[in-house]
């Protein structure tokens, strides 16, 4: 018996209905320490769409939900097989997967809920044969103005950061961008939060709150100010085992890949390692 997606699945999600604003999402992401929630009808529950925290990041000046949202999602059966629900995953680069049944939202599933079966699960593959995307690096000189549009440009999260010689010498990722953020009050007025709210669910709710407009970063920001030093890496030839347990054990969506010396290899990202689910 293979196992199913209602097997792994968080059955009754916490959703947002429309309709409703960006900081309808935001603040319930925030309090649930989520990176995005599938939305609702509010008249009926029927699923209308999905948020993430960069959707609304791309479309920082909107307010109405629904135009914020993902309409076209992909949703999958309780029914379905594990593999299936790995292969949508890493083929489509998506992070969140509504379980449907006749109509109806009944569970989500995260590339995470796989990492736990991939940990257990004895694969040949490893980093390098997984590694799915071009790598876009940062330079620890550059300064944040550049880096943040090119991080939406390229539609990733997280960024590997050389120094002059090449070196891998840190990792910034959309978290990081925000954390620092958090103090400011007028920060969260404008995101309709307040200051009782658990302010830990923040870094992975809004990260580039600042950012999503250039007028709100400082010229004088540089990269190397922002970035985790010297961040954990795994070796092109580390087990997809492996690097699953890692991925779990640390919270990282991410990690660089080095090669025989300390050369960058490129990222490997979560969907990228459910390919040892994949037939």
């Amino acid at each position: 018996m293979s196992m199913t997606v209602a097997d792994i699945m968080v059955p009754a999600p916490i959703v947002v209905e429309v309709p409703g604003t960006r900081n309808d999402a935001i603040n319930m992401m925030v309090r649930n320490k989520l990176t995005g929630l599938p939305v609702v009808r509010a008249s009926d529950g029927q699923l209308m769409g999905i948020v993430s925290r960069r959707d609304i990041f791309r479309k920082f000046e909107e307010d109405q939900l629904s135009l914020i949202m993902k309409k076209e999602i992909k949703t999958i059966s309780p029914d379905a097989t594990i593999e299936e629900a790995a292969k949508i995953f890493y083929s489509m680069r998506i992070h969140r997967l509504p379980v449907v049944d006749e109509g109806r939202l009944v569970g989500i599933i995260t590339p995470t809920d796989l990492l736990k079966i991939i940990k257990n699960t004895k694969t040949e593959l490893t980093a390098e044969d997984a590694i799915n995307t071009t790598c876009v690096t940062a330079y620890e000189e550059e300064p944040l103005t550049y880096t943040v549009p090119a991080m939406r440009i390229s539609d990733v999260t997280a960024l590997p950061v050389l120094n002059a010689q090449g070196k891998l010498v840190g990792i910034i990722t959309d978290r990081d961008l925000f954390s620092d953020q958090v103090k400011d009050k007028e920060a969260l007025k404008i995101l309709g939060i307040s200051e009782d709210d658990d302010l830990a669910g923040y870094r992975n709710v809004l990260p580039l709150f600042y950012a999503a407009t250039d007028k709100y970063i400082d010229f004088e920001s540089k990269v190397k100010d922002f970035m985790v030093k010297n961040p954990m890496t795994i070796y092109k030839k580390t087990n997809l085992q492996e690097v699953a347990k890692i991925m779990l054990t640390h919270d990282f969506g991410q990690l660089p890949v080095h090669g025989t010396k300390d050369d960058l290899e490129g990222m490997i990202y979560d969907v990228d390692v459910l390919k040892a689910l994949l037939k």
